[in-house]
């Protein structure tokens, strides 16, 4: 009796314990910086570290919004901003007071390894590679083409094999969207889908590869034939490794992300439940170290491992924003913003 009698005090101290530990899920691209944040706020502060897991964009927000409470994600990271059906979701399950931040710029990279050397493509072609059904003799028909030299005799003669994140993800949404959705336009056989197509092949050539990019990454530098699709702060991370390809010309790097000269750029967030931070104290503590100077801003730490700084007007919005937050509406959700 009294062995049940610990055991069970013992879970109650447990169940405390987790329910009081900040709890963060979302996007593979966010993940090293909130990871980052999550580990300086434990020394800093003295506290336990914030649970954070990549499980993608869609997953994060598909875990944040199914509950709420001490069984709920207090916060989740995301690569692109919530999408309508995800809002309307939380708001089905008594999630209504949400309030999102936005950290910084990222861009999506195609990248080889590092020992191929420099290599420029255009939105066409790496559309042409990808897509489910390509234009030939005027018609749309099933991918056929296997080589890059199939595409552009002036390409590489190797085979078309791309890792890439899986559908879940943030990334592969504005990947669909920011390249392939683009370049659908120049294509009139697309007919009423141009400028809408985004139906990336599923014969192979492209690997979904999970939520973990390092292990994109990992393939790169074993298989010199292949290219992978990930975050920027991931080519920062491993430029002994890998190298970016350049699209239409132009690079990814700070400057040409930081002034959207680079297509693939975009903004990188984090969502909070504000119920989370009125229970937990701990979660707005957690919100001021991530979107602090010495973190996000112009010289903060998380630049050297990839993050693209606000300007300082946008900066200074989201330092207001914090102590006077922004409740999230569904017009807000459908102009993809998260500041009135």
């Amino acid at each position: 009796m009294k062995i049940s009698k610990v055991l069970i005090l013992a879970s109650l101290v447990c169940a405390a314990s987790l329910a009081d530990q900040i709890k963060i899920a979302g996007s593979s691209t966010v993940f090293p910086f909130s990871s980052y944040v999550a580990e300086e706020f434990s020394v800093v502060k003295n506290k336990k570290a914030p649970i954070v897991e990549s499980i993608g964009t869609g997953g994060g927000f598909k875990a944040f919004c199914s509950a709420s409470g001490k069984n709920g994600i207090d916060i989740s990271n995301a690569s692109r901003p919530m999408k309508m059906s995800e809002f309307e979701e939380c708001l089905k399950n008594g999630i209504d007071d949400i309030s999102g931040y936005m950290i910084g710029y990222d861009g999506i990279v195609f990248a080889q390894n590092k020992d191929n050397g420099s290599l420029n493509l255009t939105k066409e072609q790496i559309f042409l590679a990808l897509a489910k059904e390509v234009p030939i003799d005027g018609k749309l028909v099933a991918n056929q083409y296997k080589k890059w030299s199939d595409i552009d005799k002036n390409l590489p003669n190797k085979e078309i094999s791309v890792y890439g994140p899986p559908t879940t993800s943030g990334t592969r949404d504005s990947f669909e969207e920011q390249l392939m959705q683009k370049a659908s336009k120049k294509f009139k056989e697309y007919g009423y889908k141009s400028g809408k197509y985004s139906q990336i092949r599923d014969d192979g050539v492209y690997i979904p590869s999970g939520e973990n990019d390092n292990l994109i990454i990992a393939k790169l530098a074993q298989n010199k034939n292949a290219f992978g699709i990930f975050g920027y702060g991931f080519l920062a991370e491993n430029k002994d490794k890998i190298v970016a390809v350049a699209i239409d010309s132009v690079s990814p790097n700070e400057n040409s992300v930081g002034d959207g000269s680079y297509e693939l750029a975009r903004s990188l967030y984090f969502y909070v439940k504000n119920s989370s931070k009125a229970s937990n104290p701990d979660i707005s503590e957690f919100i001021d170290l991530f979107v602090s100077e010495s973190m996000i801003g112009n010289d903060g730490v998380l630049k050297s491992i990839g993050l693209i700084p606000l300007n300082k007007e946008l900066f200074a919005k989201m330092q207001e924003n914090v102590k006077n937050p922004t409740k999230l509406t569904k017009d807000m959700v459908k102009n993809s913003e998260i500041l009135k």
